[in-house]
């Protein structure tokens, strides 16, 4: 398993394929991923997980966090997630968040991060924002 950075453009099949499968292919390019560092994690040359971050101020926003399903139950969305938490520690940011879909909470429980129970709705799907602070 190797981790890196990749284009955005890169992300978008994931994206769409795991996150949005029953939206057009638009639907996952957003227009703010310009302004993002977006990250891959490769097994055998093959991109099978992805995550956006966004980085303001002290404080970094992952999105769009996805593994493809084949690949899912591996650990390798856990190992991600650890790979950008240590690049917030490099950069001494205090705060790490994300927009959860609420049946996934527990999964960012494992690692740390916490319920601010304030939730929304999308696309017809619920999200509550975790956070940790470091």
């Amino acid at each position: 398993m190797i981790i890196k950075q990749v284009k955005t453009s890169e992300t978008w099949q994931v994206r769409h394929e795991v996150m949005w499968p029953d939206q057009p292919f638009e639907f996952v390019q957003l227009e703010e991923d310009n302004s993002g560092l977006h990250f891959g994690v490769f097994i055998d040359e093959k991109l099978v997980s992805i995550v956006s971050c966004f980085i303001s101020d002290n404080e970094m926003q992952f999105r769009k966090l996805a593994v493809l399903p084949e690949y899912q139950g591996r650990g390798i969305a856990s190992e991600l997630l650890n790979y950008i938490f240590e690049l917030a520690r490099k950069k001494e940011l205090r705060r790490i968040w994300c927009n959860a879909r609420t049946n996934k909470k527990s999964f960012y429980e494992k690692l740390g991060m916490k319920d601010t129970f304030q939730i929304f709705s999308k696309a017809g799907q619920e999200f509550t924002i975790m956070e940790i602070c470091m």
